[in-house]
Order: structure tokens, then C-alpha cells, then sequence
């Protein structure tokens, strides 16, 4: 696992993508000190952060889509599965080589209110918990764009999705405010839910039967619970999107507020997305 690690860390410094991922991160980071700290003579360094987190809806797919995808297009893919480790072994390695390449200019950033506190009252504590926030948010992130990585061999397409759905769960917020509220619109959008579900165990399984057995599962179970108790669903569409948003739990920390619960939830993002690329690998191991 260190094995690949190390082999993933140095095949993107031999790449513009680690050069540039770590140069746009920096220069937003203090163009947002600039603007915050510095002009407006703010001494909360958070909210430099809080500026920044779009950012990562870019710079995150643009570092993961080539992960697996330029490994299947190279068909390199192969000499992973004759490895004498196992899949996960592989992706966690990866994974720990894109988590490596953050940490470097976050490292930098650690600097920022050591620097700012010598000229004005810094609370340090809020400043450097939303950097672990702000790492944790990444973390999530990168795995998210492993496993969409996982999918595809185009390493374009991986970047374009991987954008997309960032962009959606960035917004999810706020357009839950336009999502209807209604038992119908919830149940509605729940089955679409469970139909993306089955496609994807059909996806990863290439089982159709299996596939067609989880839809019908979820679907019956979602009609009994729209007829037995509605109102269940009255608004749980808008919450949902609400709750999920992995940047609406890293703003928690920029208000100075330790949520342990925003920890448990991005970790288990993490374990998540890694085991579905894990299963994506395996997929291609068995065809």
C-alpha cells in the first residue's frame, strides 16, 4: 500500500496536476486572506476558508479524475490486479497519495493566523479547527472523485461529473429552498433514488436480477410507507439535501462550532466512496 502511495505521489509531481492544484489552492487561499484579513482588517482567519471551499468543486476532479480513469484508458488496470495486494490495498494507497498532496499546501496554510496573530487578536483554536475542517471537506471530496474516477476510462468525463455533482452538493442548501415540500414531490423523488440505486448495483454487481430485486424492495417499501404514514415524507426531500451537504457541515467550523457529528459524517463519506471504488476495481478484476 505505501508502495503505490509513494508511486501515485511522484507520478503527479512528474505532471502539471499537482503543480497546479496546489497553485490555484494557494492563490485563492491568499487572495481571500488578502481580502478578508488585510483590507477589511478582519482577524477571523475561518472565513478566508469558508471563501475558498468553492474552489475545491473545481481543483478536487480536476486531481482525481485521472486516479483510476488513466489507469483503465492505459489499460495499466491489469498489472494492479497482479499485484501481491489486494484492491483495497490499492485504492487506500491512491487515496493517501491525493491526501499526501493536500496536506502539502494546507501546510502552508497553517502558517497564515501564526503571521496574522502577531499583528491583531487571532483565536487560534477556531482558526486551525476550521483548517481541519477544511481538510476533512477535501478528504471527503477526493473520495468522492476516486470512485467517480473508478467508473470511467475518459479521464474528461470523470472531471465533468465529478464537477457537476460537487456543484450540486454545494448548492444543495440553497436549492432545497425550491424543492417542493409536498408527500408526492418526496415520494417522487425518493423512487428516482432507488432507480439510480439499482442501476448503480447493476453497474457494480452486473447483476440484473439483483438489480431489478433492490428496486423492487425499495420501490414497495417506499409505496407503504406513502400510504401507512405520508407524512413522514412531507418535507424530508429538502431536508435531506440539507443534511447532506458536505460544505453546509464544514461552515458549522468557520462559526466556531466543534460538530463532532460533521466529523463522523465526513469519515463515513469517506469509508463509503472508497469501498464502492474498491467494488468498482473488483468489477473490472472479474470481467
Amino acid at each position: 500500500m505505501t508502495a503505490v502511495a509513494r508511486h501515485e505521489l511522484r507520478s503527479h509531481f512528474h505532471s502539471l496536476t499537482a503543480y497546479v492544484f496546489m497553485a490555484f489552492l494557494l492563490c485563492f487561499v491568499g487572495l481571500g486572506a488578502l481580502r478578508y484579513n488585510l483590507q477589511d482588517a478582519v482577524s477571523n482567519f475561518e472565513y478566508v476558508l469558508s471563501y475558498c471551499a468553492i474552489v475545491l468543486v473545481v481543483l478536487v476532479p480536476l486531481l482525481t479524475m485521472r486516479t483510476v480513469a488513466e489507469e483503465r484508458r492505459q489499460r495499466t488496470d491489469q498489472l494492479l490486479y497482479s499485484l501481491p495486494i489486494t484492491t483495497t490495498e490499492v485504492v487506500v494507497g491512491k487515496y493517501l497519495a491525493l491526501l499526501a498532496l493536500f496536506l502539502i499546501p494546507l501546510a502552508v496554510v497553517c502558517v497564515y493566523p501564526l503571521i496574522f496573530a502577531q499583528y491583531g487578536d487571532v483565536y487560534l483554536p477556531t482558526a486551525y479547527g476550521a483548517i481541519g475542517a477544511f481538510f476533512l471537506l477535501g478528504a471527503a471530496l477526493m473520495a468522492v472523485g476516486v470512485f467517480i474516477s473508478s467508473l470511467t476510462e475518459n479521464q474528461g468525463l470523470a472531471a465533468g461529473i465529478g464537477v457537476a455533482v460537487m456543484l450540486l452538493n454545494y448548492f444543495s442548501v440553497s436549492l432545497s429552498e425550491y424543492v417542493s415540500r409536498t408527500t408526492l414531490g418526496s415520494g417522487i423523488a425518493l423512487a428516482v433514488l432507488a432507480l439510480l440505486l439499482a442501476l448503480l448495483v447493476r453497474y457494480m454487481t452486473g447483476n440484473s436480477n439483483l438489480a431489478y430485486g433492490v428496486a423492487v424492495v425499495l420501490i414497495l417499501g417506499l409505496s407503504a410507507l406513502i400510504y401507512f404514514k405520508p407524512e413522514l415524507l412531507e418535507g424530508l426531500l429538502p431536508d435531506m439535501m440539507s443534511r447532506l451537504s458536505l460544505f453546509e457541515r464544514f461552515y458549522t467550523f468557520v462559526d466556531g462550532v466543534f460538530d463532532l457529528t460533521a466529523v463522523v459524517y465526513y469519515l463515513s463519506v469517506i469509508v463509503f466512496f472508497l469501498f464502492l471504488s474498491v467494488q468498482s476495481l473488483e468489477k473490472g478484476r472479474y470481467n
